[in-house]
């Protein structure tokens, strides 16, 4: 599947698309796209695709879709369950051959038990489209954590070490089941929880390589909530964007 930059110079035109500021032919060009081998992470508590999730009593149990959505909604495991309106277990095709992660639910998420429903959502669908991907369709959208971490100030805070141990299980499994071609992490968050990095891991020298979870080809971005504040970036969203789809096709043999 290429990219069809008429098709994304027209949403721009029609206001569907963000402002990718593309420089030139330069930004998708072989040099930029071609993952750096020494950039190569694998993840060494992922090298094998998860396919245990730990119960509520504790004990490993394999799980399906219909009773890991089930679990993640009557979750416990960690105090964010306290304060949760709706937990988010994810959206979209459960065949997915994309997927992308974010950090968890904020405060539209928590109320409509939905990933990405707010200005952000509406962001990322615009990526989405860019790709010329829809959501719901060869795409999937989770969260590294399941449930809305709420600060002391009630704005939306990054999740803990604590509480991202306690629910990653829940996306292994998620990841396992899908079998995505392409992963794609939104964030900091999602990219040092995927790859079992130390959380000093910077953004930018995750960005513009490709790295491994569980033999999956995974791309760093931004994450959209980042872009609304920093819409310069966009265009350095967009060199990731065109760096997954070159995995993307890689593995299709495009």
């Amino acid at each position: 599947m290429a990219i069809d930059h008429a098709k994304v110079r027209r949403l721009h035109a029609m206001g569907l698309g963000p402002v990718w500021t593309l420089r030139g032919p330069a930004t998708c060009d072989a040099a930029l796209m071609s993952p750096d081998p020494v950039g190569h992470v694998a993840a060494p508590a992922c090298s094998t695709p998860a396919t245990a999730l730990p119960g509520h009593d504790g004990t490993p149990s394999l799980m399906g879709w219909e009773s890991l959505e089930s679990s993640i909604r009557n979750c416990t495991r960690c105090g964010l369950c306290r304060g949760r309106t709706h937990a988010v277990p994810g959206t979209g095709d459960r065949q997915a051959r994309w997927l992308f992660v974010g950090e968890g639910p904020g405060r539209n998420e928590d109320l409509e038990g939905e990933p990405f429903v707010g200005p952000a959502g509406k962001l990322l669908d615009n990526m989405l489209r860019a790709l010329g991907l829809t959501r719901g369709q060869l795409t999937y959208i989770a969260n590294v954590v399941k449930c809305r971490p709420v600060g002391d100030d009630g704005r939306d805070r990054p999740p803990t070490s604590d509480e991202i141990s306690a629910c990653l299980p829940y996306l292994q499994r998620q990841i396992a089941l899908i079998q995505p071609d392409v992963i794609v992490a939104l964030g900091k968050t999602a990219a040092v929880s995927l790859l079992d990095l130390s959380t000093d891991a910077a953004l930018a020298s995750l960005r513009g390589k490709s790295h491994l979870y569980a033999g999956i080809p995974l791309v760093v971005t931004y994450h959209p909530a980042y872009l609304l504040r920093k819409p310069a970036d966009k265009a350095k969203s967009w060199q990731d964007l065109c760096l997954a789809q070159k995995l993307y096709d890689g593995r299709h043999g495009h």
